[in-house]
């Protein structure tokens, strides 16, 4: 089984810090997530930009329902993959 990884789309830095400090205990992710700044194409105003939560799912055991729920509690949405 490959890797899997998630990647939650969130609105602004600080709901990305937040569901990255709460997925340890929500989901007992213990690998720490990546926090990525995604600017919107053709946009240099900082503002602009979502923040994305990377995961790391190695066994694959996390509910893709349950982590859109999640994000969507702060805006925000899983990724497709």
């Amino acid at each position: 089984m490959s890797d899997v990884r998630h990647v939650l789309v969130l609105p602004d830095r600080d709901a990305a810090e937040e569901v990255a400090g709460e997925l340890g205990d929500r989901f007992g992710v213990t690998e720490e997530p990546q926090l990525v700044r995604d600017a919107l194409a053709g946009e240099d105003d900082a503002e602009d930009a979502q923040w994305l939560v990377v995961v790391e799912d190695p066994s694959g055991r996390l509910d893709t329902s349950a982590l859109d729920a999640f994000a969507a509690e702060y805006e925000g949405w899983l990724e497709a993959p």
